[in-house]
């Protein structure tokens, strides 16, 4: 589903990404793992057109993502790569359940859709009884799991994660991390995710490991979380 072909990317005099090669498959749930300036950081936000790279081509489904023109290119991203960051993002002068439904808004949706598709996903996770609270009014497990609502409310091809868990207790962090794979299982969603978090890198399907701006080692596990 997304292709990367020989992708590099340089700051200045320092080369970040040295030619990368990577095929993610629809429904597969992928970690990134690696040393810190390893260069995971940035290749999924080329992946996921947020930057472009010096050279190499990023297509899903065959959708060259960098031969669109900049307001294509943004309607691509805003319909079919969802994003969670380690903070949530959420934005403290709205509720939950309007957080959720803001990419729909921004894509055109009407609002009676965009908000009924939010209150699905809010039911699915969990969280029916906090729908009007602002962030502030929630936990730092329930903030994190609005963001993932909003990150599938345009039923995006991929979800992109950059340290999801990262800022979670033990505790959220299990159940977020579960989540990624009940949605896989309920939605076929797919999952790029970076991470530090080996629990959750070691339960993906094929750990990426990379070094030094390469990927260094693929790993693909046949072990499931629990149920």
């Amino acid at each position: 589903m997304i292709r990367i072909t020989g992708i590099t990317k340089s700051f200045e005099q320092l080369q970040v990404l040295k030619g990368i090669d990577l095929e993610i498959g629809q429904g597969e749930i992928v970690s990134i793992v690696g040393p810190s300036g390893a260069g995971k950081t940035t290749l999924l936000q080329i992946m996921g057109s947020l930057d472009r790279p010096d050279s190499g081509t990023v297509s899903y489904d065959g959708t060259d993502l960098f031969s669109l023109s900049d307001r294509k290119l943004a309607q691509f991203r805003n319909r079919n790569i969802g994003f969670v960051f380690q903070f949530h993002q959420l934005l403290p002068e709205f509720t939950m359940e309007e957080n959720v439904a803001m990419p729909a808004l921004i894509s055109g949706t009407s609002r009676r859709t965009a908000m009924e598709r939010a209150r699905k996903l809010i039911d699915y996770l969990g969280l029916s009884d906090r729908r009007s609270h602002k962030p502030s009014q929630l936990s730092g497990g329930e903030r994190q799991r609005a963001a993932v609502a909003r990150a599938l409310v345009n039923e995006p091809k991929a979800v992109l994660a950059d340290e999801p868990s990262g800022s979670l207790d033990s505790h959220n962090r299990a159940e977020l991390h579960k989540l990624f794979f009940d949605l896989r299982r309920d939605f076929g969603q797919t999952f790029v995710i970076v991470t530090h978090d080996e629990s959750l890198a070691d339960q993906a399907d094929r750990k990426i490991v990379m070094t030094d701006g390469r990927i260094t080692d693929i790993t693909t596990t046949t072990i499931c979380p629990e149920d």
